[in-house]
């Protein structure tokens, strides 16, 4: 049993460019404490004996670029390049193409922009996909959770959701092999678009398992996380 990575990485960060005048590039590389988003994400999955290899999905403009940061970090022969897609499916289904998996292979899809990831929730990731076929890592929720309904004048609470009953998703969301492929097929049959690979699971009829995460595997997607990442970074034991 092999585990194999994939990294979408073909965001045009609008939200951080909208809040930061300066900001050109995709978030995924812009650089934290001198070192592109990307590569402290590739970082803390090859700090993982188990993981195999990586792919990485980008726009085909940035490919040269990533190959050379990939190149230049130490990385060569151990990430595969693919040419990412519009949206996030279809960036993770052009990885999964590039994939010679079997079927009980362990697939782990991660957020590019979660560069604080820790070897040990990756670990705890694959030894619940082992177990339950699927997984992801999770937080419980600490805030008041409100159900709406949209109306012009703006929301309208409709429903308090106990928060024993929900967790906010993060990554890596792993699957074996066998079942990450058939979800992905059976949603672009029907045209299904999920909001992240663990909503295609579910609706393919598989049973997905949380592992608790952490407040630091946040995602970076305005200027302000920036800042907040390079707090977390410069708390880490060994600084990567």
């Amino acid at each position: 049993m092999r585990v194999h990575v994939i990294l979408p990485a073909a965001g045009l960060g609008t939200r951080m460019s909208a809040g930061h005048s300066s900001t050109t590039a995709p978030k995924q590389f812009l650089e934290l404490a001198g070192v592109p988003i990307l590569i402290h994400t590739l970082r803390a999955f090859a700090e993982v004996p188990r993981v195999a290899a990586m792919y990485v999905a980008v726009r085909s403009n940035e490919m040269d670029r990533v190959a050379a940061q990939i190149r230049d970090y130490g990385f060569a022969g151990k990430v595969h390049v693919v040419t990412g897609g519009d949206t996030r499916q279809e960036s993770v289904q052009h990885a999964l193409d590039a994939i010679d998996c079997d079927p009980d292979d362990i697939i782990l899809v991660h957020d590019a922009v979660r560069p604080l990831i820790d070897a040990a929730t990756i670990e705890r990731t694959i030894r619940a996909v082992e177990k339950h076929e699927a997984a992801i890592v999770g937080l419980p929720a600490v805030d008041t959770i409100k159900q709406v309904e949209r109306t012009a004048d703006g929301a309208i609470i409709t429903a308090t959701v106990p928060r024993e009953y929900v967790v906010q998703a993060q990554t890596p969301q792993g699957f074996r092999c066998h079942l990450l492929k058939r979800a992905f097929a059976e949603a672009t049959a029907d045209e299904f678009v999920g909001t992240d690979e663990a909503s295609l699971v579910e609706r393919a009829g598989g049973e997905v398992a949380v592992v608790l995460g952490s407040p630091a595997n946040f995602k970076i997607t305005q200027p302000g996380d920036l800042e907040l990442a390079e707090f977390y970074l410069q708390r880490q034991p060994a600084h990567r």
